[in-house]
């Protein structure tokens, strides 16, 4: 076993975020569900001539992980924590400090997962193939990979393109929930790139209604916390509402669904508002909405990005230039330090951020 680096030792200040405790499925996470231990940084000796060792720069915090923190997920596509191992996220990335011989990468290369979940640490051993070289331009930081070019990106636009089916030859509308949200705030810039002439947020509080106006560039705005959503809505889409991007579910869902346009197009992203329940996904809808569903002959497809792999670079490719000619824009919430890592999960999970969570270890 070779390596094309140096041989200095890798500091030492390694620590690993592990889960201890399951929150109860139909409890909100808490801190106290993650632990946060030491742990020896790896060395020379322990990689492969095809393996390295990568330094995490930046972790994405995302809500599915809340599904895998019960007992069954419920998706087919993540399997649950166990009790006792270290925590991996959606995505991350990082930068090669130790290459062997036969790696495909070498020191100093940014690389981000491809087909692997990304291990909670700050330093670990991984197969060369299990990651993919980044090229950045030196004037954006690494994050935005997980923030613009991540599955945060790619959801938001395969979603519109796929899902929401734009008709660019009339004025058509769209009502983003979870808005200020890393992928809720990219699909709505995109649906008007992709043709939406009218764009409406829904969030949290007037400091992401104000953000998702003055530089996300929606037109208005809705606090679902102090704002009745169908009256603002019935003032904002006088004509109604052609499509709905639904982050969240539960009640919010329900009042935008109730304004919605006959053949309208429901992309289902999420339901963060039950994911602290036993619910199955996606949830079972009250009765009254099935039957505007069924009556207005109203789409609503559950979207799972994994299903365009093929899709994906070219999905990156086409961030990566909207981003470079500043067509979307991006915000992060960044908690420094992996110490803080169980605070971000869950202040994530009760919509602290604007943007992309993100953990700097």
């Amino acid at each position: 076993m070779t390596s094309s680096s140096s041989s200095s030792q890798l500091p030492a200040d390694n620590k690993v975020v592990m889960f201890v405790k399951r929150p109860g499925e139909n409890n909100p996470p808490t801190v106290d569900c993650f632990d946060v231990i030491p742990i020896d940084s790896p060395s020379e000796s322990d990689i492969t001539s095809e393996q390295c060792i990568v330094r995490t720069l930046f972790l994405s915090v995302d809500p599915a992980q809340r599904c895998r923190m019960n007992t069954s997920t419920g998706v087919e596509y993540l399997g649950p924590y166990e009790i006792g191992e270290p925590v991996d996220g959606m995505e991350g990335v990082g930068i090669v400090e130790r290459a062997g011989s036969a790696s495909t990468l070498q020191v100093g290369d940014l690389v981000t997962g491809c087909i692997r979940l990304w291990t909670w640490t700050k330093y670990f051993v991984v197969d060369s193939t299990d990651l993919v070289k980044v090229n950045l331009p030196s004037t954006f930081s690494p994050s935005v990979i997980l923030s613009c070019a991540g599955l945060s990106g790619i959801t938001a636009l395969l979603g519109i393109r796929k899902k929401a089916k734009i008709d660019r030859t009339r004025p058509q509308t769209i009502v983003v929930s979870g808005a200020a949200g890393s992928c809720g705030s990219l699909a709505g810039q995109i649906a008007r790139i992709e043709g939406c002439t009218t764009i409406i947020g829904i969030c949290g509080s007037d400091e992401k209604c104000k953000v998702l106006k003055e530089e996300f560039g929606f037109d208005a705005a809705i606090n679902y916390k102090t704002e009745s959503i169908s009256g603002r809505l019935d003032r904002l889409a006088p004509d109604g509402v052609d499509i709905y991007w639904d982050n969240v579910g539960g009640r919010v869902s329900d009042e935008v669904i109730e304004m919605m346009n006959p053949n309208g197009r429901i992309v289902l992203c999420g339901q963060i508002a039950v994911y602290n329940t036993d619910l199955p996904y996606p949830p079972p809808l009250p009765d009254h909405t099935v039957q505007i569903l069924k009556e207005r002959n109203i789409e609503r497809e559950r979207y799972l990005v994994l299903t365009y792999k093929d899709e994906m670079d070219e999905a990156i490719a086409q961030l990566s230039e909207w981003l470079q000619q500043d067509r979307i824009k991006v915000k992060e919430t960044i908690y420094d330090g992996l110490a803080s890592a169980p605070h971000a999960f869950v202040d994530m999970m009760t919509g602290k951020n604007i943007g992309k969570m993100l953990i700097r270890p």
